[in-house]
């Protein structure tokens, strides 16, 4: 069947360009191809985008900087493509407004199935509500949060793990189940980024002191619930 939707493909490896631009060209989606990051920018202003697949070491306008332009200007789903493996890289990828990240080499079904995942992720399914858990309010429509009166700025990735203990109060959620319902796949049994992600949710609301919410299960997980 084919998709339709447009892709921008941001890579300077002529070899590697080239071997994502067929796969996804054999998957129905429509392809752009900069070899740079400022190219990039352009075509994403002329010609937007339904997804980025961009590459961490460019030219010129790094992988992260121009990640930052596109995710300042847009909502566009962002696959980050790097050789950098390290938990911090993946942070920073994140941080920065990726919306996934990909380690090279790769294989053409890995990355197709990233793909597919984004789209899901950014086609609405249900309709906008506010959840709300002791003094904590989520709102699923503007993506906004509060503790009490006090709202709270939340990347992409923080507001998908509140959400997802949100939705399930008091509930122990385990590492595998986190990793697959926020970032849609396991990032290995070594990784620490979901440690590093609650840790900012902590900082972000108990900001002003306030009483925990989210707590540790040692060896299984973790739950939101108050004390």
């Amino acid at each position: 069947m084919m998709s339709g939707e447009r892709i921008l493909v941001i890579e300077d490896e002529a070899r590697i360009a080239q071997f994502i631009e067929r796969g996804l060209i054999y998957e129905g989606y429509r392809v752009n191809v900069a070899r740079d990051g400022q190219t990039g920018l352009n075509i994403a202003r002329d010609t937007p985008p339904d997804l980025v697949i961009l590459d961490w070491m460019l030219p010129g306008l790094d992988g992260l900087e121009v990640c930052r332009r596109l995710r300042a200007a847009s909502d566009v789903p962002i696959l980050m493509l790097t050789a950098k493996d390290d938990v911090s890289d993946r942070v920073s990828a994140l941080d920065t407004g990726a919306d996934d990240y990909l380690v090279k080499p790769f294989s053409i079904d890995e990355l197709m199935a990233r793909v597919r995942a984004l789209f899901r992720r950014a086609t609405p399914t249900s309709r906008p509500e506010v959840l709300r858990f002791a003094d904590l309010t989520l709102d699923t429509g503007t993506h906004r949060a509060y503790r009490g009166d006090h709202a709270i700025d939340l990347t992409a990735k923080e507001y998908d793990l509140l959400e997802l203990f949100m939705r399930n109060p008091r509930q122990v959620l385990t590492r595998d189940v986190i990793f697959d319902r926020v970032w849609g796949y396991d990032f290995g049994g070594e990784s620490n980024i979901i440690e590093v992600y609650v840790r900012y949710l902590r900082q972000k609301t108990e900001a002003n002191n306030e009483a925990r919410l989210i707590h540790t299960v040692r060896g299984v997980g973790y739950v939101l619930r108050e004390e």
